[in-house]
């Protein structure tokens, strides 16, 4: 053969090879095309030898690059190797796949020999540059070959997911040497500053918006009264009790104080106007300043979500629009902060989730995540489902980490224990700080404290040792003592003159002995005497008879004289236990059993003598063995609407303990003498008593999950189902001169959309995931991903947050709706996201007409947003004097009570 021949057919195949590369990226996507109809070649894959393997890996290499999106015949897990190594190797990292053989240590352990080869040749040979050619050599090839499987095999350890270097990508190991020792001689001497001129200008946006006209109205606005209340108590350091965590109201109390406010402005009413010297502005500037972040913070989570950026930037556009994020951030409320902190914390969970373990990276974003999300469940207990929602997400984290072939098991192990200490070690660190502060702060005696305990009032300046100076500790044979309800609600055992009926409505019948209730307030009928049965008198000898554990006592009424009693007839409301009353002799053969035993729970710290306030006592009754319990029900108008106390013979009930409140001893025999005393009996603020720190943190705890003050009904209140088509609004103030108002409603584009997207997706979900089981992938692997990715953290937030709502039992708003729909909110941005991909993928010539089409419709829907914003907005900012007929006109839907001045008619 001539010589002239073999050069022309050297050059034929060099131009066929050029021919192929530009037809490179058909032939990927007829691949992906064509894998869907490949499933038979895919599931007879184990049965291949390795040699037809590498042989087809080869073919495949040579005829397109690497496709990640692409599932291909040659790999279990839809990957396309370049190279019979590589398939072996890099196609599959699951731990259940074949391909994790034994023989993969070997090769594994031959490429990394070659490897180390070949960078040892690379760092001895001088670095040149060459221009790439259009035809590569074979050596360049191989070159190349072996950098992108060093790549891949380093980059495999970072992350649990299948992902092939794209060869467009690749450097060879002499630009990689020279290039990174390049960027560290730069590093140490130049700094990069990156600015997002999208997250700025959604923050000047918001912040506008937020700060226009901030301190209008000069009122206290809906909430307001609370809040602006607890702020002050704070500046004075007066005890108050509020259902929700401190940190909202610290931070505001802490900026206030530096605007020099004292605290003395008393909230008293909705629509009462602030006083001069309150500063109104500085008051309302941190909700304001967090609503205006809240834009820049889901527009970054959106990015962080893996969300194009201009679906990220209408997430942050959509938050600044809404009416109702608006009004909810221009006043003392908590929810602009709550939403910022949980909406940082979660875009910082999932940069979190890609860093690898140990580094800086992994470990900032994992200590900013802990922190703002501690912050959320620290300023609203509602903050709590956002951590229950990390959880969820690092969980599953760990759950695919654990098919990753190519980490150890101490690997994992770490992997495990560092997200335990930053996710539980820091919020728990924070909230236990918060409530050091918050308890250190409030000393003083305030008018919520008579719901705490008696020696948590006791602890309090002013608390109850206003009523305790001089008592006596020991209670003793005729003590004058007042017993109280020690956990759940704050009352006193308490008796008069009224008898039980002698029959109910149930036609039952009664003792018809003197009634014992439990009261709320203080009364001079809540003194009771304690006796020793066998001493018939009631005074304090000089060497007192004090009352130990398991002592039988008799209690005496102080102003009736009579004493505790219990018997086998059935209690008024709660039929199951015995009536507890004060005996009256009819003279009937009924005897009175009044003995009662003293159990004193607390014994290991207050030993076996009975003391004042700190010792917990459960009373009891000899003859039947039941307990003196409170059973919260509430006696009918012939109790005096008073609460029902029982003997109840199930002993171990936290409403069977009692505590010595108020304690003097007898010092006269005579009956109008000590009740005179009873009625003039005045005490003198002393000092204070000392309670330590995890004391009074468990019981505020107890009090606020349990016992929380419930509003029982309100005229705005609403429904959970009414919240995601906002049937109903909330009026949160009106002018007194004209009907300018403010009114809490969202945007409606907006809210309705957003439910519309929640159906698209539960849709789109349900739909793939039966396709997927047919081997029918109508998206691409990393869409797949990415769309999961979304449900996991935004579909399932929104559920979390939402969900609850219908198990509480108590009165609810639509501002309880705020967090759940910044969810749905990110959400529908990813739907739209999601929506234009599917039609960039699916229509081509004629049919992108369909994508111009969508795209124009979602921009005319952008501006409908804005335009209904715009007209909605006097109701946000209460500042427009609007006749009737003006706000009859934005009353879109005939559930909104929008208020009218007097002589105006609705309709």
């Amino acid at each position: 053969m001539s010589s002239h021949s073999v050069q022309r057919r050297k050059t034929t195949r060099s131009k066929s090879k050029q021919q192929q590369q530009q037809q490179t990226p058909n032939v990927a996507e007829n691949l992906f095309e064509s894998a869907n109809n490949e499933q038979n070649e895919r599931l007879h894959f184990r049965s291949r030898s390795a040699t037809s393997v590498a042989t087809a890996a080869t073919a495949a290499a040579a005829a397109a690059p690497v496709n990640c999106n692409s599932p291909s015949p040659l790999c279990c897990n839809g990957m396309l190797p370049t190279t019979a190594v590589s398939a072996m190797l890099n196609c599959c990292r699951d731990i259940n796949c074949h391909l994790n053989s034994p023989l993969r240590g070997s090769v594994e352990r031959s490429r990394r020999s070659e490897s180390r080869q070949s960078f040892l040749t690379s760092e001895t040979s001088k670095p040149t540059s060459t221009r790439t050619t259009s035809s590569p050599t074979p050596t360049s090839t191989s070159k190349q070959s072996r950098s992108r499987s060093h790549s891949r095999s380093r980059s495999s350890s970072r992350s649990c997911s299948c992902d092939v270097g794209d060869s467009s990508n690749t450097v060879s190991p002499h630009k990689q040497s020279s290039v990174s020792a390049s960027r560290v001689g730069r590093a140490k001497l130049t700094v990069s500053l990156h600015i997002d001129l999208i997250s700025w200008g959604l923050f000047v946006l918001a912040f506008v918006t937020r700060f226009y006209k901030l301190a209008t109205p000069a009122h206290v606005v809906f909430d307001e009264l609370h809040y602006g209340k607890y702020i002050s108590l704070y500046m004075r350091n007066i005890f108050f009790f509020d259902q929700h965590p401190p940190l909202g109201k610290q931070l505001i109390a802490g900026l206030v104080s530096f605007a020099g406010y004292d605290g003395n402005y008393t909230f008293t009413r909705i629509g009462s106007a602030y006083g001069p010297n309150v500063p109104v502005f500085w008051l309302r500037f941190l909700p304001a300043l967090s609503g205006s972040l809240l834009a820049p913070a889901v527009y970054n989570l959106l990015l962080e979500a893996r969300l194009r950026r201009w679906s990220a930037a209408l997430g942050g556009l959509l938050v600044v629009l809404d009416n109702a994020l608006l009004t909810q951030s221009r006043f003392i409320l908590m929810e602009s902060m709550l939403l910022l902190a949980t909406t940082v914390g979660i875009a910082c969970l999932l940069r979190f989730q890609r860093c690898s373990l140990g580094s800086l990276k992994w470990l900032s974003s994992g200590a900013a995540a802990a922190l703002f999300l501690a912050c959320a469940g620290c300023i609203k207990y509602v903050g709590f489902l956002a951590i229950a929602l990390a959880g969820y997400l690092i969980c599953r984290h760990l759950w695919k980490l654990l098919y990753d072939a190519t980490l150890t098991n101490k690997q994992l192990c770490m992997h495990a224990v560092g997200r335990l200490l930053l996710f539980v070690g820091i919020p728990l660190a924070v909230y236990l700080g918060v409530f050091y502060v918050h308890l250190r702060t409030l000393h003083r005696a305030g008018p919520h404290d008579t719901i705490m305990t008696s020696a948590f009032q006791a602890s309090l300046d002013g608390g109850l040792a206003s009523i305790t100076r001089g008592q006596p500790l020991e209670v003793v044979h005729g003590s004058q003592i007042t017993l109280r309800h020690t956990h759940g609600r704050t009352c006193w055992l308490h008796s008069h003159a009224a008898v039980y009926p002698v029959r109910y409505k149930d036609k039952r019948g009664s003792s018809h002995q003197q009634q014992v209730t439990c009261y709320s307030f203080k009364d001079v009928n809540n003194w009771w005497i304690v006796k020793r049965p066998e001493r018939d008198d009631l005074v304090v000898a000089e060497q007192p008879d004090a009352i130990k554990h398991g002592d039988v006592i008799q209690l005496v009424h102080g102003i009736t004289s009579r004493a505790l009693n219990s018997h086998d007839v059935a209690a008024p409301m709660t039929p199951q236990c015995q009536e507890v009353s004060c005996y009256i002799d009819y003279e009937i053969k009924m005897a009175g059993e009044l003995l009662w035993r003293v159990e004193i729970l607390n014994r290991q710290t207050e030993g076996d003598n009975w003391h004042a306030i700190k010792s917990e006592i459960r009373l009891i009754h000899e003859s039947t063995g039941a307990a003196l319990r409170f059973s919260g029900r509430q006696l009918p108008s012939w109790g005096y609407n008073q609460h029902e106390v029982v003997a109840d013979r199930e002993q171990l009930h936290q409403d069977a303990i009692w505590n010595v409140e108020e304690h003097r001893y007898t010092k006269t025999q005579d009956q109008r003498e000590r009740e005179r005393q009873l009625l003039s009996a005045e005490m003198i603020p002393t000092k204070r008593t000392r309670l330590s720190f995890w004391s009074k943190l468990l019981e505020l705890q107890t009090k606020m999950l349990w016992h929380a003050k419930q509003l029982q009904s309100h005229m705005y209140s609403s429904q959970p189902h009414e919240w995601p088509l906002l049937d109903k609004g909330i009026a949160y103030w009106l002018d007194d001169n004209s009907s300018a108002q403010i009114y809490l409603l969202g945007n409606v584009l907006i809210w309705y959309l957003a439910s519309a997207g929640l159906i698209i997706y539960a849709t789109l979900l349900i739909f793939y995931a039966l396709r997927r089981r047919r081997l029918c992938f109508d998206v691409s692997t990393s869409e797949w991903r990415r769309f999961l990715s979304a449900g996991d953290t935004f579909f399932v937030g929104y559920l979390m947050h939402y969900l609850p709502y219908f198990f509480m039992d108590r009165t609810l708003f639509l501002h309880n709706y705020l967090p759940a729909f910044g969810f749905k909110l990110l959400l529908l941005c990813f739907v739209l996201d999601h929506l234009d991909y599917l039609l960039r993928r699916h229509c081509s010539g004629r049919g992108l007409h369909l994508l111009r089409l969508y795209r124009l419709m979602l921009l005319l829907w952008l501006v409908a947003v804005a335009a209904t914003f715009v007209k909605f907005l006097p109701l946000s900012y209460g500042s427009k004097k609007m006749s009737a007929q003006e706000i009859i006109d934005l009353r879109w839907k005939d559930t909104w009570d929008f208020i009218l001045q007097k002589n105006y008619a609705l309709h």
